[in-house]
Parts: structure tokens; sequence; C-alpha cells
């Protein structure tokens, strides 16, 4: 079967069990992943695998091959091996040359074909023995074992992160460190400036806890405020969508841009940086959009069966002295953004540094033990604010890792996922497009991501779908521009358009007191324009900046 069809099968399948047949995300990605899998011919398997393990070769008529690489040693034999009946099959043994040519800063090894009458011909790939072994060993797994590896190896990459970032959430909230961040911020601002205290406590907040989790936590002080002000409801409520929607597409340890920058090669440091500046640009974006819309329409403050006024009005009135202090409060959030990021731009100043220097460094900008120290002094503040018993402790990291592990599965489904779609010779697919323009490219990504997020509704499914699909211009080396700009692509592409299929959608509407016919007029356009702003932001980066 044609590739193109094996992915259009997969993808539909993800959309039509989210949203037709109303399965959990979980088993839509791992259903579409097993399909895929099946479908995918031997031929186009081998293929990939061979992509990643062959040695790069041109053709000269008058010396047979040269072999693009630095560590081959002379005298050494290699296979050629093209595809014939449906698989690729060895043709001819290469022995390299002892001699070696140098143009353009680029080492040749001449190698002459040992059988004779071999012609070289355009699908041909060049590989060492051992890793033409492998190769056919690994393309003969069945569908369950390459499905489980993928998504094994996906979880490898960001389990433990999630799981993480799930008890730095669960303590933010419990120890009350995130109220006192929000209140904080509108001391700064005062009332008047509340709406920018929402979107930015938002966009802090929707880093390290999940956007419904944020909403949860922040659409009571929103209530509360309204009561004391008696205006700019509407005001408030899009101010804090704004704020923890765009770092929840954006900024890692989130899921979504998680896996994104994990699948497409970018350095997790420079994700939350280049993640962090297109998500503030795009929050502004929609903090313009809500002045607007509120100085036209009004939203009155329903009560809603979760939160009465009486429960606004103990919010607004919550005594600040069972609260940290604002420098315990965010220690979790800043300690691992400054350890990763800074890492990432320390590294190269580094490189002269003792080794001990260089070690410390690495160790402390890893993002797993970034975290670990972040969820440990997240722990102790719940611990020491409210006096919690090492029970009551068990019990709040256990409701923790219970909400992340289902994020870890749907995550992980996605990566398996995407590394069969992958397997199906989608970069090819992908080659063959008819642009070399990285700008189209960026477009493009952004589309698709904003496609599968139309049909089917959650902006992580669309991202983590979406970037299977999309490696493969990575992987074809047809991007010129630094991978880092297509993530942002994807990750903005996951804004457009909110709607009733989404259930963040029915949380924003429900926890705000709005119809859907308001939440269709207020949210879904917030979003859309979020989203292509973002994708401005984006592709003017890559024009200024090339990394």
């Amino acid at each position: 079967m044609h590739a193109l069809w094996i992915v259009l099968i997969g993808v539909g399948i993800v959309i039509g069990g989210v949203l037709v047949l109303r399965l959990h995300a979980f088993l839509a990605l791992t259903l579409a992943a097993v399909v895929v899998a099946a479908l995918t011919p031997l031929a186009a398997i081998e293929g990939h695998l061979l992509a990643q393990r062959s040695i790069a070769a041109v053709f000269d008529p008058q010396r047979d091959v040269f072999l693009l690489a630095e560590d081959i040693e002379p005298g050494s034999r290699l296979l050629i091996v093209r595809p014939v009946d449906g698989s690729w099959q060895t043709v001819a043994w290469i022995e390299v040359s002892s001699q070696t040519d140098r143009r353009d800063d680029v080492i040749r090894h001449p190698a002459r074909a040992v059988d004779d009458g071999y012609v070289w011909q355009e699908d041909d790939r060049v590989i060492e023995p051992a890793a033409w072994r492998a190769v056919q060993s690994q393309s003969r797994r069945t569908v369950g074992e390459r499905v489980a590896i993928a998504f094994g190896q996906t979880t490898g990459n960001i389990g433990i992160l999630i799981a993480l970032a799930a008890i730095i959430g669960k303590c933010l909230l419990d120890s009350g460190s995130a109220d006192r961040i929000v209140r904080s911020a509108l001391r700064v601002t005062g009332y008047r400036g509340a709406p920018a205290a929402f979107l930015s406590s938002g966009f802090v907040l929707g880093i390290p806890v999940f956007f419904d989790t944020v909403f949860y936590l922040m659409m009571p002080l929103g209530k509360a405020l309204h009561v004391r002000t008696g205006r700019d409801y509407l005001l408030y409520v899009l101010t804090i969508i704004a704020g923890a929607t765009m770092a929840h597409s954006l900024v890692p340890p989130t899921p979504g841009p998680l896996l994104v920058a994990e699948q497409l090669g970018v350095d997790l440091g420079l994700m939350i940086v280049a993640g962090s500046v297109v998500g503030l640009f795009s929050a502004a974006a929609g903090y313009l959009f809500a002045w607007w819309v509120n100085r036209r329409i009004g939203l009155p403050l329903r009560e809603s069966p979760d939160f009465s006024r009486d429960d606004m009005q103990r919010m607004a009135d919550r005594d600040e002295r069972e609260l940290p202090p604002l420098t315990v409060a965010v220690l979790p959030i800043l300690i691992p953004l400054v350890l990763i990021a800074g890492y990432t731009l320390l590294r190269r100043p580094l490189s002269g540094a003792p080794e001990f220097w260089q070690v410390g460094a690495a160790t402390l900008g890893d993002k797993n033990i970034a975290l670990a120290i972040a969820a440990a002094i997240a722990l102790v503040t719940l611990a020491w604010q409210k006096r919690t018993s090492r029970q009551q402790l068990a019990d709040a990291v256990q409701a923790a890792l219970s909400s992340g592990a289902v994020i870890i599965l749907i995550t992980s489904a996605g990566g398996a996922l995407g590394a069969v779609l992958q397997q199906t010779g989608v970069a090819d697919l992908i080659r063959q497009l008819p642009t070399d323009s990285s700008l189209l490219l960026i477009v493009l990504a952004f589309l698709i991501t904003a496609a599968i997020r139309t049909a089917q509704g959650s902006a992580t499914v669309a991202m983590i779908t979406a970037v299977g699909v999309l490696s493969g211009i990575v992987e074809a080396g047809m991007l010129d521009c630094h991978p880092v700009f297509l993530a942002l692509a994807i990750g903005c592409g996951s804004k457009p358009v909110a709607w009733m299929n989404d259930s963040g959608f029915w949380v924003m509407c429900k926890m705000s007191g709005m119809t859907e016919s308001e939440g269709l007029r207020f949210i879904s356009p917030l979003m859309t324009l979020m989203g292509l702003a973002g994708l401005a932001a984006t592709i003017l980066g890559m024009l200024l900046i090339p990394l």
C-alpha cells in the first residue's frame, strides 16, 4: 500500500476514534499505531532503517563510489543494497581505498566495486555488514514489538519529566504557592492591571501545571475579583485563557511541546526559551483581543454548580498568612527553567572549563535532574506550609502521579504512532513536496496541525500526531532553518480551532459560566488569533535569527 494512504488511515483512525467513537485518546492512538504498523510493507521499514544506518555516498563514473564519512577504515568491505521485489537485497560489495580526497571541507573516501558488472543506481545504499544484519533483524519484528518498542522509547524520554511536572503542579496548588503567585502579581499591577496579572500568572503556571488545572485554579480568582470590582469579567476570563493555553502548547515540560522537541531533536533548553518568547508574543495578541472584545460585549457572572457566590467571596477573603512567601512559591518554577535554559546558553563557554565544572553543569542542567530538584522543593514547601504528615504527603504524590500517568500513556502512544508513521516512508513523501522553501514548510506544519486539532479537539493529540508526519521534513534534510522553528509552528498550529469537540472548551465554558454560543464567539476566535500570531512570530524569528 502507498505510504500516503497508510498515513491518512492512521490519522483518520485517531480523528475518527476520538471524535466519532469517543475512544480515549490512548486507545485511539494505540489502535492507529497498530494498524499503521500492520499496513507498512517490509521494504518501507527496511528503507527507513537504512536511512538511519547507511553511509552517505555519491557515484562517480571514473571511480565507482565516493563515501562521505570520516570514520571509515581503509581496506574495509561494505555492502551495497537496493530494493528488489518488495525488499532490500545485497547487490554488490565495495572495497574502501586507502586514499582520501577532501573537497569543500568534506572527506571523501574512494571505493571500488568488487563485483564485476556492478552499475550504481539512484536507490542504492552503502552500509556496513553488521549494520545491515541489524536492519534485517529489526525490520522483521512483529507489529506488536515495533509498537511496544517505540512506546517504550517515548516513555523513556518523557515519562520521568511528566511525572515530576505532575508532582510540582499538585504541590503548587495544595501549598497555596499558585495562589500566592497570582495575588503577588495583582499586588504589583493593582486592580487596573489585573488582566495583565492574570495573563502573566497563567503563562508562568501553565509551564509546570496542566492547562485544565491552571484554569481551575485561576477562574475562582477571576470571579472573586469581579465580585470586588463589578466589572471586566469577560476580560478576566479571556486573559486567564490567553496566558495558560500558550504555555501549554509551546513550553516544556508540558507533554505536547516536550514530545515535539524530542521527536525533532530540539534541545530542551532552546525549546523552553524559544517557546517562551513565541508564547508571550501570542499571549500579548490574545491580551489585545480580550481588551477589544470586552469593550464591546459584556459577559455576566453566573453561578456554577461547583462554585457559588459564597465560595467566590471566601476565595477573595482568604487570609494571606496561610500562603507561602513569594520567593518560596516561585522556586519550583524558576529553578528548572534557570538550570535547563542556563546550561543551554553556557554549554559552549564552559567547553574550556575544568572537567569537574563541565560534568557538574551537565548534571544540573539535565532536564530530569532539574525537575527532580524542583519537585523536591515543591514537596518540602507543601510539608512546611501545611504541616503535612507523611501520609498526607504520600497521598498528594499518589494523586499527582495518577493524573500524570494518563498523560504519559497518551503521549507515549502518540510517540509510538509517530515512529511507525515514519517507517511508512513518509519522509520520501515530504521530500517530494513541490517546494524547497523552509517558509512554506513552516506554514504547512502549522496548517496540518491546525487541521488535526480542529477535527478531533485535543491540542496535545494534534501535536503528537502531526509531529509523527512532519518529522520527515527534518529527516529528509529539507529544512534550511533550525528545527526549533518547525516545533514552534506545530505548537502554534494546535490552537485553531477550539470548539465543542474539545474537552478544554467545555471546561472553559462551564467554569466561566459561558454558554456554548458565547464560547464560540469569544474562545474560538481568541485561540485562532493567538495561533496565527505565534506563527507570525515564528516566521519572523526564522528570518531574523537563524540558529
